[in-house]
């Protein structure tokens, strides 16, 4: 079971020839990370304001077929791992024409922000993880 979240290709997300640069694909992915925690209850200001953070530890990345200008594309995620403080994510970009266009294994961290030391994962949000894996 996973998330699924659309996004459409601006202009700003684009080289001069009309195609994704490829570090934007990068941001698509965190903010489908970022929507499917909202969906889950969790805002991540909330988190801030106890000096937790999820921060990205390790990306990798295959690019397919190339994203352009205007498409709405479908961003698909989900747990492959879940840890205490951890968790890796496997994400998909797919096309209007359902090609996969980008696909990355992203493992995130839970961190106290002060201490930038890892942090257990607050009970409420590893239970609603544990839900969906």
């Amino acid at each position: 079971m996973g998330h699924q979240h659309s996004i459409r290709v601006y202009y700003e997300d684009t080289d001069a020839g009309g195609i994704v640069y490829y570090a934007n694909y990068l941001k698509f992915f965190e903010r489908a990370r970022t929507e499917w925690l909202r969906n889950l209850g969790t805002e991540q200001d909330e988190l801030l304001e106890h000096s937790l953070g999820f921060v990205v530890k390790r990306v990798e990345m295959d690019n397919h077929a190339p994203a352009r200008f205007n498409q709405l594309l479908c961003i698909q995620s989900e747990i492959v791992e879940l840890k205490r403080a951890s968790l890796v994510f496997k994400q998909t970009i797919i096309s209007p024409s359902d090609t996969r266009l980008v696909s990355a294994i992203i493992k995130v961290a839970c961190v106290n922000l002060s201490s930038m030391k890892p942090q257990a994962i607050p009970a409420n949000i590893l239970e609603e993880f544990k839900r969906v894996v």
